[in-house]
């Protein structure tokens, strides 16, 4: 079984090299420098458990003073390899936010190894966007959305030129960032087009 530790260093160094390196997301850098973004490798067995974890996540978000603790990245590495149904399970984390009445407060948004846009293929390279080393839930304030958006007020102009900054990286160049789970490694890394790599 991989560490927790090996766990987090693959997060941070995907989050590092490609979220912040490629600037796909523009407002992680900050809370990055700062320190102010959780990890949490949630290890539990079977829906409910999990369910339970994410919910106290939720709580020690909702209650932890934003200068602390701004975000939390919940990574999943023992459950739904399978994409389509870590998208399902999307709904029951959703369920448990709106549960502890925390709709407005917090939303959920999210990364998987396989992630696929609706009406893409699996080996196009814009799905690497949002495409982590390990099944990975983003915890974010609501407030923190509000900023965003008052800084940056053409937001959806993200979408589009992340799109254009993966084609123009290519598939060669988004493996030779090193962003995946260092854990696989002896059996070859994901490819972000789905397709097993040969050693």
């Amino acid at each position: 079984m991989t560490s927790d530790e090996q766990i987090v260093e693959d997060t941070r160094r995907w989050l590092v090299r490609a979220v912040i390196g490629l600037n796909l997301c523009p407002f992680a850098k900050a809370p990055y420098s700062k320190g102010q973004i959780h990890y949490g490798v949630l290890r539990a067995c079977g829906q409910e458990e999990l369910r339970k974890q994410i919910g106290q996540e939720l709580i020690d978000l909702a209650r932890m003073d934003p200068a602390v603790r701004e975000t939390s990245l919940l990574i999943l590495p023992d459950q739904y390899p399978d994409f389509l149904e870590f998208n399902d399970f999307l709904e029951e984390a959703e369920a448990v936010l709106e549960e502890l009445d925390l709709e407005g407060v917090l939303q959920i948004a999210s990364f998987h190894p396989r992630f696929q846009f609706y009406g893409t293929r699996s080996e196009d390279i814009t799905n690497a966007t949002n495409r982590s080393p390990y099944p990975t839930l983003h915890l974010i304030r609501e407030t923190s959305i509000d900023r965003a958006v008052a800084a940056f007020p053409e937001a959806e102009t993200i979408f589009e030129a992340n799109m254009q900054t993966l084609r123009d990286l290519g598939e060669a160049g988004w493996l030779g960032l090193d962003v995946g789970a260092h854990s696989q490694t002896e059996a070859g890394p994901p490819s972000p087009t789905g397709r097993e790599i040969s050693t």
